[in-house]
């Protein structure tokens, strides 16, 4: 049985109009676009969800100010989610069976609704459902404020690459969503756009990307990292023109380690599920916030705006596109710097420096069998394989890890031991049969420099505490 499509070609045509021309009009357009749409999102979302119906009954709709509205953060929605959103046909019962089925992964929810998961970065996993004009939205500024290079020019559809996604392919998660959703969409680029799991070991990885041969490789920056180091050693000779990072901190050295071992541009981007395309590179390599459709901001621990260029202690996110499931003031747990200062790029989108997830690779094994694992391909295991989202996971030694975790008790331990054989089960997997796993209940994890949980520490980090 074919399944209808949630992408309306009409619809989608009009917000690239309404992309393509947003920055014509500097930043007081850009201003004037953002007040209007957070005027109607406020309005809708009193309207249409019952809860923020009670969090903006105080609100003056006539004298609109950001700073009044309420901080909303995942726990507090999720546990309300029924209440959240704006169509009761929606609920988080009926969500978590469809997200628990990995064959209806990209198919639409009731006929028109996209939905992806979250990973439990900030301590908490959620279900974003988004409709008919958030992904309008989130295409137009994905197809229209990517870098175009002179390769682009050429071929602006993509349709001479080979584009090969390394990542989560098993739970419905917004990358491999995202990559379905695409190539149901067109056909025509079906058969260029390929996914890789980055939970199967390097060996096996390499193997599969040398017969791929990806002209163009997606990845997270970690992925990036392991696979240039897997090139300069000779074992993958695939070589990409192009790499595309996001959903990790991309750091200056990871950026120039990979652009000179493929002798390729890096082109990173930042999104999160809360907003699939906050911010995209410019041809200078800096971050710029599409603000037309979202807001961002930077505060500090009192949740008080910090000056311009200054890192925040968090960020709060506005997503002027999605009516179905309002995020207003969205506490998202990156730390951000957002510029005042024009960009040379000529840009009127604001630029900002993002330190979001920043896990590091463990190395464990010793002499010839030394593995290096992925930090968000360990968090995946722990959370889609094993159901564990509270935790952090400390590299001790060459073959000897910790899991801990905040909660105490019976079930915390039974949790941890489920987590401990899961885990197990993927380090073998790996080629790594006599790691040590050491549980800890009761042992909140700590918190990163980007805000978020360091779920992953390795030794490194573990020196310098």
């Amino acid at each position: 049985m074919t399944q209808p499509s949630p992408f309306d070609p009409w619809l989608w045509s009009a917000r690239a109009g309404e992309v393509a021309g947003a920055c014509a009009g500097g930043a007081r357009m850009l201003g004037a676009l953002q007040a209007r749409r957070l005027a109607t999102l406020v309005d809708t979302a009193r309207r249409d969800s019952p809860l923020f119906r009670r969090l903006l009954s105080g609100v003056d709709p006539s004298r609109l100010r950001l700073e009044d509205l309420p901080v909303t953060r995942k726990p507090e929605l999720m546990s309300c989610f029924d209440e959240w959103v704006a169509d009761p046909r929606l609920t988080l019962d009926g969500l978590r069976r469809f997200t628990a089925d990995s064959r209806r992964i990209a198919q639409p929810y009731l006929g028109h609704y996209t939905v992806w998961q979250s990973s439990g970065s900030t301590g908490e996993a959620g279900i974003f459902v988004q409709d008919g004009l958030a992904m309008a939205v989130y295409d137009a500024l994905e197809a229209l404020r990517r870098p175009w290079s002179a390769r682009r020019w050429l071929d602006p559809w993509y349709l001479g690459e080979r584009i090969v996604f390394v990542g989560a392919t098993e739970g419905h998660f917004a990358g491999v969503v995202s990559m379905r959703r695409l190539r149901r969409l067109n056909p025509a680029l079906a058969t260029r756009l390929s996914e890789l799991s980055f939970l199967r070991p390097t060996r096996e990885m390499v193997a599969e990307l040398n017969a791929m041969a990806p002209t163009i490789l997606a990845t997270y920056p970690s992925a990036a990292v392991l696979l240039a180091e897997e090139f300069a050693a000779g074992r993958l000779s695939a070589r990409p023109r192009e790499v595309w990072t996001g959903g990790e901190t991309l750091t200056p050295t990871m950026r120039r380690f990979v652009e000179q071992t493929f002798d390729c541009p890096v082109i990173d981007s930042y999104g999160a599920s809360e907003f699939l395309a906050l911010a995209s590179q410019c041809r200078c390599g800096r971050l710029h916030l599409n603000s037309d459709w979202a807001i961002l901001e930077s505060v500090d621990e009192h949740g008080r705006s910090v000056p311009s260029g200054e890192l925040g202690t968090t960020t709060l996110l506005t997503n002027l596109a999605n009516r179905v499931q309002p995020l207003l003031r969205y506490d998202l747990g990156d730390r951000i710097a957002v510029h005042a200062s024009p960009c040379e790029c000529g840009s009127p989108l604001p630029a900002i420096d993002v330190v979001g997830r920043h896990d590091e690779m463990l190395c464990l094994g010793s002499g010839d069998n030394v593995v290096r694992l992925m930090p968000l391909a360990l968090c995946t295991v722990l959370e889609d394989d094993a159901g564990l989202f509270d935790f952090q996971l400390e590299q001790l030694g060459a073959a000897e890890l910790q899991l801990a975790t905040g909660a105490q008790g019976e079930a915390a331990l039974a949790s941890l031991g489920r987590a401990k054989a899961v885990l197990g089960g993927y380090l073998k997997a790996q080629g790594l049969r006599r790691v040590r796993i050491v549980c800890r209940a009761g042992h909140p994890p700590r918190r990163g420099a980007g805000g978020k949980v360091q779920r992953v520490i390795g030794l490194a980090e573990r020196a310098r505490r």
